[in-house]
């Protein structure tokens, strides 16, 4: 794979930048660009922009709605997205359901969701973690019992992300408990103002509501909901698990924060009193993330050129995983230590766009302690860290 950007792929780039400096709303772009709390509308107002402008799947063919991008042209949109401050599309319906009803679902249901998903009428979550099945997923215990033309579903669902704002949820369900557990599994698609839901929100270290408990009592779902065939939704569970995991890798974020990341040693004082940003030491740990980001960004163009090409994504997908979310987590480790003590206090009032009250140290170290909190779970979820070693174990050495 050649991986220097074209004179046509550069071109591409410009033409992204204009848009997106043209549609991005300029409050929604500071909001991001400070670290504020993002609202529903929020995403929505983006979501539907780039909709009118037929760009909101980039990562779809066009035979099911998408631009039709190469992989150089999703990396170079989501890189400029990035850069610009426009907040992350809700990942479950674009880059998670979406590919397994493509792949998967009959033609009537491609018909029906695709269109949905791209207008943003129908807002996904992901029914998958259980209580007591965490990283082993597939000893799930909602269950699901076809009774005539319907499955009734009873079970309990947890950190189920911005499950209060979703309208539709995707669900894994037991719907055989005699057969090997992996093969007892379906795949079943939600509405979530079905009678018997119960939305319960999870309040997260950082203060958010961001997750949430999803409860279903005998909850009626069509026949028709269920995606492929009955048991055999373990398949489309970890095809869906490979899109989730390439997606956490968050290059272009992560570029994002390590820029944000100098900016603020450039500002903040050293031990000899010059910028932070001087210090050889200091210098030397940005230097040794920066390096590995650089790394990470070229197996994520190889991952994306595979799946242009119709390959799922292989073991690659859990080493973005494990490398994203670590240089993650460093980069707001390191942010924290740029400012010291003063990154410290907890300023929830503070976080809200607007916001005129007194602070705590400088105004660019209001999130950072939330985003450090909040970013301690991204080794967990998606398939902990420790799991995705063991599937690079297995797929690769064969143990």
């Amino acid at each position: 794979m050649d991986l220097n950007f074209t004179a046509a792929d550069e071109a591409f780039r410009g033409e992204a930048r204009a848009f997106i400096d043209s549609k991005l709303p300029a409050d929604l772009r500071d909001k991001v660009l400070e670290g504020k709390r993002l609202q529903k509308d929020d995403y929505f107002r983006w979501h539907v922009a780039l909709h009118e402008q037929g760009w909101v799947a980039a990562n779809w063919p066009q035979e099911f709605g998408g631009p039709g991008w190469n992989a150089a042209q999703q990396h170079i949109f989501e890189e400029e997205c990035a850069d610009a401050g426009a907040p992350i599309l809700s990942p479950f319906g674009l880059r998670m359901v979406a590919p397994v009803i493509m792949a998967f679902a009959s033609p009537a249901q491609q018909q029906y969701y695709l269109p949905r998903i791209r207008s943003g009428e129908h807002w996904w979550c992901q029914g998958y973690s259980e209580p007591g099945s965490g990283s082993d997923l597939a000893s799930l215990r909602t269950r699901a019992e076809r009774v005539g033309d319907k499955y009734i579903v009873n079970g309990q669902k947890t950190w189920t992300t911005l499950g209060h704002h979703a309208n539709w949820i995707f669900c894994l369900v037991r719907t055989n408990a005699e057969a090997r557990k992996q093969e007892g599994i379906s795949f079943l698609l939600i509405d979530m103002n079905t009678p018997g839901i119960t939305v319960r929100p999870i309040i997260m270290i950082d203060g958010e509501h961001e997750v949430n408990e999803v409860w279903f009592e005998n909850v009626e779902v069509p026949v028709g909901n269920l995606i492929g065939e009955e048991n055999k939704g373990w398949t489309y569970a970890k095809y869906l698990l490979g899109h989730e995991r390439t997606n956490i890798a968050e290059v272009g974020r992560s570029k994002r924060r390590l820029k944000r990341l100098k900016e603020i040693a450039a500002q903040q004082p050293g031990s000899d009193g010059r910028p932070l940003l001087q210090d050889v030491r200091f210098r030397d740990r940005i230097a040794q993330v920066e390096i590995e980001l650089m790394a990470l960004e070229i197996t994520n163009l190889r991952v994306i050129a595979a799946d242009m090409e119709k390959r799922a994504p292989g073991p690659e997908a859990s080493l973005l995983k494990i490398r994203g979310s670590e240089i993650q987590q460093t980069l707001t480790e390191l942010m924290m230590q740029a400012l010291g003590h003063d990154a410290l206090p907890l300023q929830h009032a503070a976080m809200d766009y607007g916001y005129d009250g007194e602070l705590t140290g400088p105004d660019y170290g209001v999130p950072l302690s939330g985003q450090y909190f909040n970013f301690r779970k991204t080794t967990i979820y998606g398939g902990s860290n420790e799991i995705q070693r063991n599937i690079i174990s297995k797929m690769i050495l064969g143990f």
